[in-house]
């Protein structure tokens, strides 16, 4: 038996499901199943020989859908593994980006420099191997491409941009990013203490990037847990300090009453895993703040690499609810 629709009525209703999905919040999970690759340099496979190898180890948060999709490069934490910020990478995934998650390091002292050139080196591999590794039907779009880091990752994706160590370029390929992200950014231990190569200058708007820049800072991270440990973000060298060097355009996002480590997943296992919550001052979960600033990347790229600006508007203006209280908003346009 089959029921007769009018067209107008199920005209009605797709448009009415289609707005639903377009006005999805950043927020939530979106509308794409996603889901998690790990990728080891030089192994080969049925799909994968070494000469397309990545130079160091993977860990790709991909659509599952058919598509053509953005890129971004996430660099983690100091002494943290990629693999803890699974469920952020995939929450940005689920709204149509294939994130890009490098294991720069295992150990590491204060220099950057190394990480830095690892993280140029997987953005030149990008063109040549990312598309060797991904499902056959997703296809990257390696002409939009962001940058994104948190902590001492956010400083080593700034010192990239800026092509610090990389000869005054960001990379060497014929990649360019069209986006920076810096994630509680954090360039050494105080003002006088900063790790090489340093990154802030404290000349105002003093960075030159041809490029939107997002900078985002928690309200607990200058503050110590305890009297032994410093605060993980320490205040002359912390989310602040960067967005006083950008220039235009900049967004500038602070998240009161969470803390340095509280966009990662809710269970980091591991010696290292549970030192992120004994390090740094915490917020009383993890779950509203990795939401916020998966949400917030998820804008932010959509506006400098998609060219729709409605969502970062929308949380600019408070007509899209965060799920976190936010102690600073602004924007340089």
């Amino acid at each position: 038996m089959h029921t007769w629709v009018e067209p107008a009525l199920l005209r009605e209703e797709l448009e009415f499901w289609s707005a639903v999905i377009h006005f999805l919040s950043v927020f939530e999970i979106g509308k794409y199943m996603a889901s998690l690759l790990r990728i080891e340099p030089g192994i080969s496979s049925s799909t994968r020989s070494p000469s397309v190898a990545p130079p160091k180890p993977l860990l790709i948060a991909t659509p599952s859908a058919a598509g053509e999709f953005p890129i971004l490069v996430f660099l983690h934490g100091y002494l943290l593994y990629n693999s803890f910020y699974s469920q952020f990478i995939l929450h940005i995934a689920s709204h149509g980006f294939i994130v890009v998650a490098p294991q720069l390091y295992t150990a590491a002292g204060p220099d950057t420099s190394e990480e830095i050139k690892a993280a140029a080196a997987i953005t030149d591999w990008l063109a040549d191997g990312l598309q060797s590794v991904l499902p056959e039907h997703v296809q990257p779009c390696l002409s939009k491409l962001g940058l994104a880091g948190h902590s001492r990752g956010g400083k080593a994706a700034f010192a990239l941009a800026l092509g610090l160590v990389t000869g005054g370029t960001s990379t060497s390929s014929s990649l360019k990013f069209s986006a920076l992200m810096g994630i509680d950014p954090v360039d050494g231990m105080g003002k006088g203490k900063q790790t090489p190569p340093p990154v802030l200058t404290y000349v105002p708007r003093s960075f030159n990037l041809d490029m939107g820049v997002l900078v985002v800072g928690s309200g607990l991270g200058q503050v110590k847990r305890n009297p032994l440990f410093p605060p993980c973000a320490p205040k002359g060298v912390n989310h602040e300090d960067f967005f006083n060097e950008c220039r235009p355009p900049a967004f500038y996002f602070v998240v009161k009453d969470y803390g340095h480590a509280d966009m990662l997943d809710d269970d980091t296992k591991g010696i290292r895993g549970k030192a992120t919550y004994c390090l740094c001052k915490n917020g009383k979960s993890r779950e509203p703040m990795r939401r916020f600033v998966a949400g917030i990347v998820v804008a932010f790229m959509r506006a400098y690499l998609e060219g729709n600006a409605a969502d970062l508007t929308a949380i600019g203006d408070g007509s899209q609810v965060p799920p976190v209280q936010l102690q600073t908003i602004d924007f340089l346009i």
